[in-house]
């Protein structure tokens, strides 16, 4: 019988300036390693101890004034100041390889559509390729809409039982919402259902 290997699932949050990538940019990127799962079981990971955040130039001159405002990031100051996205994701992409030394890594987001979406186009148009494969990624509203037998969109975070959720505030900053989604996946790994107190 062949050996499953661990997988590594690390949180990712992203701000962007729109709706997609291409026509419109990630302005800034964080992760935070949620926990390790292997044949015994998910074992959490405290989310501030491997971390990454960086904040990224954008690569076109559209955005939606209303979407960059969500994240309050100076978009002016990021054309200057901001990282080289190849440069940013080539990083990212070497410290993914390096918290899951032995593991296969897992992106998990919450939902995982939209960032999954910007990372995955980022890392293909940047670097050429993914650590995460091309379909490396788990969304944690779907997990919690299959665990609590509901449909996926009668599911969102004012709907979960308040013990499941992160005590960490939700500021749309990458790393503070990437550490926030780390200690949801962990409640949401070790919650039986409905029936869990």
């Amino acid at each position: 019988m062949r050996k499953i290997k661990p997988s590594l699932y690390i949180s990712v949050d992203i701000e962007a300036d729109g709706p997609i990538p291409g026509p419109y940019s990630m302005l800034s990127l964080g992760a935070a390693v949620a926990g390790r799962h292997d044949a015994d079981g998910f074992a959490p990971a405290d989310p501030e101890r491997d971390t990454f955040y960086r904040e990224l130039r954008p690569i076109s001159e559209e955005f939606i004034p209303e979407a960059l405002a969500v994240s309050g990031l100076d978009r002016t100051a990021l054309t200057t100041g901001g990282s080289d996205p190849a440069t940013a994701l080539t990083e990212f992409t070497a410290w993914v390889r390096e918290v899951s030394t032995g593991a296969q890594p897992v992106m998990c987001g919450y939902p995982a559509a939209y960032d999954w979406t910007f990372l995955y186009w980022y890392l293909i148009r940047f670097t050429g390729e993914s650590p995460f494969g091309h379909s490396g990624c788990l969304d944690m509203k779907t997990l919690y809409a299959a665990k609590a037998r509901l449909p996926l969109r009668a599911v969102a975070k004012r709907t979960m039982p308040g013990h499941l959720l992160s005590t960490r505030r939700h500021t749309h900053h990458a790393l503070d919402d990437a550490m926030e989604q780390a200690e949801l996946l962990a409640n949401l790994m070790a919650w039986e259902g409905p029936g869990d107190a």
